[in-house]
């Protein structure tokens, strides 16, 4: 028995439903199964009221452990970067590439497909977001930088897509034309929508095209008006796209964010992001973005002129936001945080058959999240 234990005494979140009477037996550090019963002759770990759920998924992480993805595009950066947001709770996380230069985006492409080839722990593959956005919509991105998709461009996504298990990829309808979403998303590229004034119609035109996805749904984006619904009315109405929030208090008022969260159609649902910046997993105060210094201030990130430069976010401090500000049930964002983002890097969302190293212990009041190792128990 001294391979077997099982955790009890708290609640267990499974597909989407919070279970109060399971115990879950691991066998040699894998989930084995969620019974009704407890084995006296196997060790337990009493969870004291806490919930047993699988590691959040991040699909917009840009840095960490004082570093942004950009500033060291490398194995050890994306490393260190993964090490950082598993200490905050989340074991699969996209690394986040900001608008840069083609050779760092080279860079970044060579090294995610190395750190995946490793077996990284947490790579689950690689965001880009940006170049090829639009200059209107450009927040903190380096307006030098932006620009439109090339054929090459277009070729070097293809081929990193064949050779990483996730390629995201935030693009705007002013740099990129519907042709190239179709090519990408035939290559099997997770084309996301975001930092663009597109229109409504213009919006859904891309989506029939390919994109299944809208980075950082209200930020950077047209916005839906009366009589102009913008890529916020795009995203909410079509159920064929998820759209990521950073669900701060900050990015997006908490009343705005609840009537996103009613209105969204499905299939597609809101997931929570971090949008996380060098600063995560540090006690840094600041740090540079290109030639721009970003401060860290009473949980902002801004340039000296007071623009959102990504987030001081974690995904426990977003549930917290999203159950307590927003109204949002405990379910529906542990689902948010977890199994949506989840199911667009097609991953699996069942506890079974996951290693402890992929589980969280989350208190019920949302103020603490620990990463599970082989030594917890």
């Amino acid at each position: 028995m001294e391979n077997r234990h099982c955790y009890n005494g708290g609640l267990i979140f499974e597909q989407g439903v919070l279970h109060d009477d399971k115990v879950a037996y691991f066998e040699k550090g894998v989930l084995t199964s969620l019974t009704d019963s407890i084995d006296p002759d196997v060790p337990s770990v009493d969870l004291k009221g806490d919930i047993l759920c699988l590691g959040y998924a991040d699909l917009q992480v840009n840095g960490g452990d004082g570093i942004l993805l950009g500033d060291l595009p490398t194995v050890e950066g994306l490393t260190r970067i993964a090490t950082a947001h598993r200490s905050l709770g989340a074991n699969l996380i996209l690394p986040t590439l900001i608008t840069d230069t083609p050779e760092i985006t080279k860079a970044v492409i060579h090294a995610a497909i190395d750190a995946v080839r490793l077996g990284v722990p947490g790579v689950a593959g690689l965001h880009l977001e940006g170049p090829h956005l639009s200059i209107a919509r450009k927040g903190a991105h380096d307006p030098d930088l932006v620009r439109k998709m090339s054929a090459d461009d277009l070729q070097m996504l293809i081929e990193a897509a064949r050779h990483l298990p996730v390629l995201k990829v935030t693009v705007a309808p002013e740099n990129v034309t519907t042709q190239q979403v179709r090519n990408l998303a035939d290559a099997g590229v997770l084309v996301s929508l975001g930092h663009t004034d597109a229109d409504f119609d213009t919006a859904l035109e891309y989506i029939e095209a390919g994109a299944r996805c809208v980075t950082h749904l209200f930020n950077a984006m047209s916005p839906l008006t009366s009589r102009a619904p913008g890529v916020v009315g795009a995203a909410l109405s079509s159920g064929a796209v998820s759209a990521g929030v950073i669900a701060d208090g900050i990015h997006v008022h908490p009343h705005s964010l609840g009537a996103a969260w009613r209105a969204k159609q499905g299939p597609g649902s809101l997931f929570l992001v971090s949008d996380a910046m060098a600063v995560a997993g540090s006690s840094a105060t600041k740090f540079s973005l290109g030639q721009r210094d970003i401060h860290r201030h009473k949980g902002r990130l801004t340039l000296m002129d007071g623009t959102l430069a990504g987030a001081d976010l974690d995904l426990t401090t977003a549930l917290r936001v999203v159950t307590q500000e927003v109204g949002v049930p405990l379910t529906t964002a542990l689902s948010a945080a977890i199994e949506t983002p989840r199911r667009l890097i097609k991953q699996p969302i069942s506890m079974l058959g996951q290693n402890i190293e992929s589980f969280n212990r989350l208190r019920p009041d949302l103020t603490r999240c620990d990463a599970l190792t082989s030594h917890t128990t």
